[in-house]
């Protein structure tokens, strides 16, 4: 099999991965059932946001790392944004689970810069989602000229979605 072709080979599951779990979440917040949310649920926002700002601050870091030629912090810190990443999912589809669709209260000029920043933030999360699957996969299977190609993109993507995400959360907090 030649390099390219080996490169390609997990596209296909990593696309519909992400596309899972992108019709998931669409169907958790806007057409699931409301159910009582559980008083520990109310958390969940501010510990999300906690999440995104450590994978933001890993992933600043993994960057210098490697444009340092520090390999082995960069993969430690790729790997901590992986897992704040993963655990900001888990609490986010905790907290829709219960609670679904988070309405934004603001009014005036604050609305259409939120939902300007919320729009990129949700479009922008699903394009990265199967580059920075495709960024780890190539990583951890030593192709690290394919990373390096597909993990341009994903950098400022990832990084844009995590700073945003405590973007989000601090304009619904300040409306409320």
């Amino acid at each position: 099999m030649s390099p390219t072709a080996a490169n390609r080979k997990p596209i296909p599951a990593i696309l519909a991965l992400s596309a899972a779990v992108a019709a998931f979440l669409i169907w958790l917040i806007y057409f699931k059932e409301k159910l009582v949310t559980p008083g520990w649920a109310s958390n969940l926002p501010l510990s999300n946001a906690i999440f995104n700002s450590v994978s933001a601050i890993c992933l600043s870091l993994g960057y210098i790392n490697i444009r340092r030629g520090n390999r082995a912090v960069h993969k430690r810190l790729m790997l901590g944004a992986t897992a704040s990443s993963a655990c900001f999912l888990v609490g986010y589809i905790t907290y829709h689970y219960f609670h679904g669709d988070t309405k934004f209260p603001g009014q005036g000029w604050i609305r259409p810069v939120y939902f300007s920043i919320l729009i990129s933030h949700i479009g922008l999360s699903i394009v990265s989602l199967p580059l920075i699957f495709a960024t780890l996969w190539y990583s951890l299977t030593g192709q690290f000229r394919a990373h390096r190609g597909v993990a341009r993109w994903t950098f400022p993507l990832w990084l844009y979605v995590s700073v945003t995400g405590v973007l989000v959360f601090v304009l619904l907090k300040s409306q409320n």
